[in-house]
C-alpha cells in the first residue's frame, strides 16, 4: 500500500505512449481533439508535437507551465480550468485560439492577459465559473471585467456573459432602463399608479447560472466518428490499390 501511495503521488507527464494509447493514433500529427482532464498532469511533455490539434481539454490537473502549447498554431478551443496557471505568455503563439477557459487558476492581475491581446479571433474568455465555483485572484477586483474589455475590445463572451454581438445591445439597454426606473422610483421623482405592476421582477436582468450540457461529449463523439471514417477510408484505399495490382499481374 505504501508503494502504491508513492506511485500515485508522482507527477504525471504527457508522453508519446500516453497520447497514442488514449487516441489510438500512431502519428501525433493526426490528433485533432484531445481530452486529458482530471488525471494529475503537471508536465505537458510532448503535447507540442500534436501540431494539428484543434480542441484541447486539460482541466482539473496540476499544470503551471504552458510553454509546450506555443507550437499549437491551429488550436481553437482550450480548456485549462482548475490548474495552477499564472503565466499565459506561451499562448500568444496560438494564433487561431477562439475560446479560452482559465477559471480556477492563479491569475492575479489583468496584466497577465496582455500577452494575448494580439490573438485576433479570440472571442470567449472565462476566468470565473459560478457553476463549478472556480475563480482567479484577479476576479476579486470588481472592475476586472472592464479592464479586460479594454484589452480585448472585440471579445464576445466573458465569464459566460455576452459582451457584444446580436441582441446584446438591446439586452444592455433594457437593463439600464430598468435600473434607471428603480433609481427614480426610490428617490421619489416617479410615482407608481395604483394597481400597476413592476415591468419585470427584481433580479430579472441578473445572469442565471448556465446549465451544464453534453456538448463536450457530443464533440468528442463526432471527432471519434471522423477518425474512424478516416481509418476506414485509408484501409479501403489500400485494398483497392492491392486489388488493382493483382489484376494487373493476372493480365
Amino acid at each position: 500500500m505504501e508503494a502504491r501511495g508513492r506511485a500515485e503521488d508522482e507527477n504525471i507527464k504527457i508522453t508519446v505512449e500516453m497520447l497514442k494509447s488514449r487516441t489510438g493514433q500512431f502519428d501525433l500529427e493526426s490528433i485533432l481533439f484531445l481530452k486529458l482532464k482530471n488525471i494529475g498532469i503537471c508536465n505537458l511533455g510532448c503535447i507540442g508535437d500534436c501540431v494539428n490539434l484543434e480542441r484541447l481539454d486539460l482541466s482539473g490537473n496540476d499544470i503551471s507551465n504552458l510553454t509546450p502549447l506555443a507550437s499549437l498554431k491551429l488550436l481553437a478551443v482550450l480548456n485549462l480550468s482548475a490548474n495552477r496557471i499564472s503565466n499565459l505568455d506561451p499562448l500568444h503563439s496560438c494564433e487561431n485560439l477562439q475560446s479560452l477557459n482559465l477559471a480556477g487558476n492563479l491569475i492575479s492581475s489583468v496584466d497577465a492577459l496582455r500577452s494575448l491581446s494580439e490573438l485576433k479571433i479570440l472571442e470567449t474568455i472565462r476566468l470565473k465559473d459560478a457553476i463549478c465555483n472556480f475563480s482567479n485572484p484577479v476576479c476579486m477586483n470588481t472592475s476586472y471585467q472592464s479592464a479586460i474589455l479594454e484589452i480585448f475590445p472585440k471579445i464576445k463572451v466573458l465569464d459566460g456573459e455576452r459582451m457584444s454581438g446580436r441582441g446584446s445591445d438591446l439586452y444592455q439597454l433594457c437593463k439600464d432602463m430598468d435600473a434607471s426606473l428603480k433609481e427614480m422610483r426610490s428617490s421619489g421623482s416617479v410615482g407608481e399608479w395604483p394597481g400597476t405592476k413592476k415591468w419585470v421582477e427584481d433580479g430579472y436582468w441578473e445572469l442565471k447560472p448556465k446549465r451544464k450540457t453534453q456538448s463536450d461529449e457530443a464533440v468528442e463523439q463526432f471527432y471519434n466518428i471522423v477518425k474512424e471514417c478516416r481509418e476506414l477510408n485509408s484501409k479501403a484505399a489500400d485494398i483497392i490499390a492491392k486489388t488493382e495490382r493483382t489484376l494487373c499481374t493476372i493480365k
